[in-house]
Formats: C-alpha cells, structure tokens, sequence
C-alpha cells in the first residue's frame, strides 16, 4: 500500500533498520481478519473524523478540495488526503467498506461500527470552542449509549447477547491533542494555562478522561485501544511559528504532553490489572511513532518530513490547506497532509505497524486484541 520506495540509510541508523525490519513483516502478515471484529467503534478528533463536522458550524471541517484528494469517494470530511489510520485499521480487520459516520448511521448499519469522532474535540468540553461546534469526547460517549439504546432492538432486548456481542467489539479513542493544542497553549483564548501547572492539567485530563473511558466500559466496551498524544511539538504549525535556538521543535508542548502520556499508559496498566474486570486496554504510543517517522522518515519513503502538502505560509503550516487550494503533487513523499494531519501513506504505514507488531503497542498488537 505504500506507494514511496524504501530509501538508502546508513549502517548506524538503527532505528531506521527496525522500522523497515518491522514493515517488512507486516507485510507479510497484516492481512485482513475477516470475522475475527464484529464491530469497530471510534471516539477521536480531527485525525479519525470522517465526516461529523460536515453539518455543524465550525471552521474545523475538511469537506473541501483538495482533502481527498486521492480517496475514492473524494472530500467526504477526512482531515488528510486520503485515508486516515481508522480507515488502514479496519480494512487491517477485514471490514469490507469504511467505518461510517455517525451523523449519518442509523438502524442495523450501527452492528458494524460508528465512528463519533469530531475535528477540534477534546477531553475537555471547552476545548475546540474557538473554532465553532464539535462534539466533545463526553458527547461522543453519549452518543454511543444511544447507540447501545439502538442495538438492544436488534438483541429483542437480550442484554446478556448485546453485551457478548460488544464484548467481541474494538473500540479505539484518540484524545487529548486538543486540550494541549487549542486549549492550554492557545492563553489568548483559554484560561487553562493561568489556571493549571503542566502537570496539574495533565491530572485533570486523566481524571476527565479516566470517567469517560469507565463510562465506555460501564456501556459494554472490553477491548480498547486507547492512543498517546502524539508529538505534536513537531508538526508543521508548531515548526512555522516556533523559533526556539536549540530545538526545531516546540519542547515546551512535547514536555507537557509527555506528562499526559506516562499517566496515560499507567492508567491502562490500571485498567488492565483488575480496575475494569474483563477489559483488556492497549496503549498506542502515537509520541513515540511520530518522533520516529521524523527522526526516520527518509529511511521510510518520505522525502519531506517537516512541511505540509498543502498549506499556506513557513512550512505550510501558517495556515492550513484551503479550499481549492493546488497541493503537493506528489502525496507520497510527504509525511504531512497539512499543518497538523499525516498523509494518507503516514496513516497507513502507522496502522500496518501497530496492527501485527509490538513496536509501539503494549502490552500487545492490535492482532492480538482481535484475537482474545
């Protein structure tokens, strides 16, 4: 699926050597389960939305030109030119079509799958205000226990047979980007960083998060994957207004968003050893793997690691991609669709890695949570 050659790289990059190592296998072994997920439930934010902002007053909708660009149903509200990592996720399960939204899934379509999430969303409710509506991750839980409400038709009210069957179910959440980037590090706007020290915000994003995530346990969810903020310090709109002397990257993001991430994974190691009886939580290490496709990239195919394929500005990242706007012509060679999203290839080379190898998992692959 990834269309850019591997490039040539030196003998001491030894991360570099793993990571195709890596690719290489999954290859070989990332093919579609079919029957294996029933069901595949998504809560996230702009980096999973495949189309709920297309109706709500925001300016964090995508259902434009040039995003889409090479999906097949074009701009369907995907933040990226093609496919996101749900998207590479479930075809990796064997999902015949896409996971739809669920601002348009209704009646017996709701077995397969929904996916709530929403651009500019966030742990937190405020977060994301600044751009206009989104549906924040509280919502989103909300609207999967209508969902549930929906399903028990379909059981005739057998709850013991809805919860077997949700039990077989993934569900993936994604959060928390938000609350750093449009929420804490935006003070012109948001109170937040006046009001909590990094890690006191971080605690209280755990404390939000920890609710929700119970809540979806509490709802029927048992095997979860559940994604780290990634580095996004480093994406092209930091890098475009950042001007630090000993870093190209915003440090001061990537430190506080690191405090999130070692509570995080605690918190699923919690939930893992007895906190949630019968659940089983895998940690996405979506810091780890970002900061090694930009350390590592060109190893990977990518030629331009620091700039977006269609934006405006220093690293097309001032501004992001506009509608009609002409893009890079050559989508494969970047790892940035636009200032804050990956391309199509980026999505897809991350889901492969994750789906059939331990490499950024833990304490298992996403294969192997389809298989318990």
């Amino acid at each position: 699926m990834m269309r850019g050659n591997m490039r040539s790289f030196g003998t001491d990059s030894v991360l570099s050597v793993t990571l195709i190592l890596v690719l290489s296998a999954t290859r070989a072994c990332a093919q579609p389960q079919r029957g294996l997920v029933p069901g595949f439930f998504i809560f996230g934010d702009s980096l999973v939305d495949n189309g709920n902002n297309n109706r709500l007053v925001t300016l964090a909708r995508a259902n434009y030109r040039p995003y889409g660009i090479d999906f097949p149903q074009g701009s369907t509200g995907r933040f990226t030119n093609g496919r996101t990592y749900v998207d590479a996720l479930a075809q990796l399960f064997g999902f015949p079509n896409y996971i739809p939204p669920y601002a348009r899934t209704r009646g017996p379509a709701l077995l397969r799958g929904v996916n709530y999430a929403s651009g500019a969303a966030g742990i937190r409710d405020e977060t994301g205000n600044n751009l206009g509506d989104h549906t924040s991750m509280n919502q989103q839980v909300a609207n999967f226990g209508m969902t549930v409400e929906q399903m028990r038709r379909f059981f005739r009210g057998d709850n013991n047979a809805l919860t077997s069957y949700l039990s077989k179910c993934i569900f993936y959440s994604g959060m928390g980007s938000n609350d750093y980037l449009i929420n804490y590090f935006m003070s012109d706007f948001y109170s937040t960083s006046h009001d909590y020290t990094p890690n006191a915000f971080a605690s209280v994003l755990l404390q939000d998060y920890t609710r929700q995530l119970t809540q979806l346990y509490a709802l029927g969810a048992r095997k979860v994957i559940v994604t780290a903020v990634g580095q996004i310090g480093c994406i092209p709109y930091q890098l475009a207004r950042y001007n630090g002397n000993n870093s190209r990257c915003n440090e001061k993001i990537n430190s506080a968003i690191s405090l999130f991430n070692s509570g995080l994974l605690k918190l699923v190691q919690s939930f893992n050893n007895g906190r949630l009886p019968g659940a089983k939580f895998v940690y996405l290490d979506s810091y780890k793997s970002s900061n090694d496709l930009s350390l590592n990239g060109t190893s990977l195919g990518f030629e331009v690691i620091d700039k977006g394929c269609c934006g405006v500005g220093k690293n097309n990242g001032q501004i992001t991609c506009l509608p009609l706007q002409q893009a890079c012509q050559d989508r494969s060679k970047y790892l940035y669709w636009d200032a804050f999203h990956p391309t199509e290839v980026a999505n897809i080379l991350l889901a492969k890695i994750t789906y059939s190898s331990q490499t950024y998992t833990y304490p298992m692959s996403i294969q192997q949570l389809t298989t318990l």
